[in-house]
């Protein structure tokens, strides 16, 4: 049973996504001066945590990562035996092509993981049937991957100090919980598709669904009466 609709997409280390699929992450001036905000030792230390996820790339070497691989399949397909790592079964997710490992090189380890929390925790988007349609019509994979990527450049995770104030409010919740990026993540894609069904989007709609998305979630992260990720007003699609 196909459950998504593929797409053909290429991936790389800083952009991808390509026919209508271009990265979405913040255009950024070198020359433009940013704050920068000072951590506690606590924040310090879970944004340390999180950079070494971030850094690791997708290993099919490692049998850690050939192993969440497997475990979100049988996530997403719970009825249907994966017959082997490397095969068509794949783009029925909305992978490029047979081998999902080369959708990872942008989005490294860390997107499996948090398609792997999104499956486990919140598995009604693997088996969505809501709205004018029963199929995806985005493909599902590579939009997660995408939606850590997107993460990674809004909440500017690779910097030593938090440049903005998206940033440095997300690090709070990060000391508070460490499972904030990953909770964050679901929220995100969640909010993507309550977002892609209002707009009736298309394929081609995709990058703008994903920038309506991403100024969203800014807005809502700097709502004064956010304190914590439970409390922005998208954190209640996760019951939907």
């Amino acid at each position: 049973m196909v459950l998504f609709v593929t797409a053909e997409v290429v991936a790389g280390s800083a952009a991808w996504l390509g026919r209508g699929l271009s990265c979405v992450c913040a255009q950024r001036r070198e020359s433009d001066p940013r704050p920068s905000f000072d951590l506690t030792p606590a924040q310090e230390e879970c944004l340390q945590r999180l950079q070494l996820r971030i850094d690791v790339a997708y290993d099919s070497s490692i049998p850690e990562h050939r192993e969440a691989l497997r475990a979100l399949w049988n996530a997403a397909f719970p009825d249907e035996e994966l017959r082997d790592l490397i095969s068509e079964q794949w783009k029925e997710m909305g992978w490029q092509g047979k081998d999902p490992s080369t959708d990872f090189r942008g989005g490294g380890f860390i997107s499996l993981e948090n398609l792997l929390y999104l499956a486990r925790n919140f598995p009604d988007l693997l088996r969505k049937q809501e709205g004018d349609r029963s199929v995806w019509e985005y493909p599902f994979a590579v939009a997660g991957v995408n939606i850590t990527f997107m993460l990674i450049q809004m909440l500017d995770l690779e910097a030593v100090k938090p440049r903005t104030m998206v940033g440095a409010t997300f690090l709070k919740f990060l000391s508070e919980n460490e499972s904030a990026f990953d909770l964050l993540y679901c929220i995100t894609f969640k909010l993507m598709d309550h977002q892609w069904l209002a707009m009736r989007a298309s394929y081609m709609d995709f990058n703008t669904v994903m920038k309506s998305t991403r100024r969203q979630l800014e807005r809502e992260l700097l709502l004064e009466d956010v304190t914590r990720l439970e409390d922005l007003p998208s954190y209640s699609l996760l019951s939907r």
